[in-house]
């Protein structure tokens, strides 16, 4: 595969311990006990190179074919980075707007927490991501390339797990659904830069009752 290419990929990534963090395969998840309902499993849509996978995953893409499957280690600088003392915060118990626990995940300005221990008032949070530091072993399988433009336009939003009708009119993207302003731009920037589109118009529908 080459940057820029878009393909289907199943994988199923575990740390050292053999513990599995994210995975597509629905059967594997029921069996490993760690099937959740929320999640929408099978291949994935990614487009080679345009970063929106780990860059050790990326990288490894990009020499496979459609059909390879491979065992890849993937180090915590090409993963989720090192872990950064700078990014655990000591906060006062009193901004919590519910009782703060240990183990709780937390939003603070967009930004998730895990609380790793609550005493005298005072809450310390790590804001790490959870994979940071560590490394990764993922076993990735290329299970098809998506050549067609309005299959192309597809995969950018459902990546991002995006609900809407698409029509192609020539070199024209019309998006029919309600996706958030912020959303617009970015699914904008990647269908222009990564297609053969060269304009889009989101379209959002409201209907009155009858």
């Amino acid at each position: 595969m080459k940057k820029g290419d878009f393909v289907e990929i199943e994988y199923v990534g575990r740390l050292e311990s053999g513990e599995i963090f994210d995975l597509t395969d629905a059967d594997l998840a029921k069996k490993e006990k760690i099937y959740n309902e929320n999640i929408k499993y099978g291949p994935v849509p990614v487009i080679v190179g345009a970063g929106l996978i780990v860059p050790g995953l990326d990288e490894a893409l990009e020499k496979m074919n459609v059909g390879d499957e491979e065992e890849i280690k993937v180090s915590p600088e090409k993963a989720f980075g090192q872990r950064n003392p700078d990014m655990v915060k000591v906060i006062p118990s009193s901004v919590f707007k519910e009782e703060p626990k240990p183990n709780m995940i937390v939003n603070f300005g967009g930004q998730l927490g895990r609380i790793q221990s609550v005493s005298a008032g005072r809450v310390r949070v790590d804001f790490n991501n959870p994979l940071a530091g560590k490394t990764l072993i993922y076993k990735i399988k290329v299970v098809k390339e998506i050549k067609d433009i309005k299959e192309k336009v597809e995969a950018i939003l459902n990546y991002f797990r995006i609900k809407a009708n698409i029509k192609i009119e020539g070199n024209e993207a019309i998006i029919e659904g309600k996706i958030q302003d912020f959303m617009r731009t970015e699914l904008g920037k990647l269908i222009i830069k990564y297609t053969d589109i060269k304009k889009i118009k989101f379209v959002e529908v409201f209907e009155g009752s009858q």
